[in-house]
């Protein structure tokens, strides 16, 4: 029996979601992001719920998506479970914690940018590399990091699509705290344990107001962005950009 490639537990008033493909770096499916948004959305309904951890395994947050399984994706993005997913993330009215170990390439990386606690193992590599893929930012990266960093520091991780450290992610203010590999997840556990322990109301009442005055932003950043990647997704720089890393060459942009 294959087993799952997102498991849940809830514990502790802690709803748990593991990205669990190891053998493919926890790339993410449609499948996986539909179990997401699934699960998320029914947290949201859930009195019981009152933090979701995110989390991968031991060594890998997740590589990004799968290129084979996106590629066979077409149409409207945000309708897509990649779009559902991150709809409901974005909009999630609960804390969120992350734990973080490995790779957090891509949307691993962007999705950070909607969690309110983040805890990055000291050999973690972060990487938003979407133009090296002849695509653009997504998860609203365009709106939000040149606003946590300024423009030249934003540029520089999303023009040029370098792997960066969680030192350069903490000096940068995208995480919380930098720690050995093996005490991430623990860390990310006593926090979320603690956020369970308060007033249910008020956490998510504080979070509504953090998020009130650029809410609208947010929500348009996300929805044009996601327009202009389903626009890039169908060129020709994919299409060579991604044979290019298949072939384990240079891309030769026309």
């Amino acid at each position: 029996m294959t087993e799952p490639t997102v498991l849940s537990e809830l514990r502790d008033h802690i709803l748990t979601l593991r990205l669990n493909r190891p053998d493919k770096r926890n790339a993410l499916t449609q499948q996986m992001y539909s179990e997401l948004a699934q699960a998320l959305r029914a947290a949201t309904d859930n009195p019981d719920v009152r933090v979701v951890l995110l989390a991968g395994t031991n060594d890998t947050f997740t590589a990004g998506n799968d290129l084979q399984d996106f590629l066979l994706g077409s149409g409207n993005l945000l309708e897509a479970p990649v779009g559902q997913f991150m709809h409901v993330l974005l909009n999630f009215p609960k804390p969120v914690v992350a734990a973080v170990n490995g790779a957090a390439v891509g949307i691993g990386t962007t999705l950070l940018l909607h969690c309110d606690l983040v805890y990055v193992g000291e050999t973690a590599r972060l990487q938003l590399p979407f133009v090296n893929l002849g695509l653009c930012p997504e998860f609203t990266a365009s709106y939000v990091l040149p606003r946590i960093m300024g423009h030249v520091r934003a540029a520089e991780l999303l023009m040029l699509g370098e792997a960066f450290s969680a030192q350069t992610a903490l000096s940068l203010g995208l995480i919380n705290e930098v720690l050995p590999n093996a005490d991430v997840e623990a860390r990310a556990w006593q926090q979320a344990v603690r956020l369970s322990q308060q007033a249910p109301q008020a956490l998510r009442t504080t979070k509504m107001l953090m998020k009130r005055f650029h809410q609208q932003t947010l929500q348009q950043s996300f929805q044009v962005e996601l327009e202009h990647f389903s626009l890039a997704l169908a060129g020709e720089e994919v299409k060579e950009a991604v044979s290019a890393f298949m072939g384990k060459r240079k891309p030769n942009y026309k």
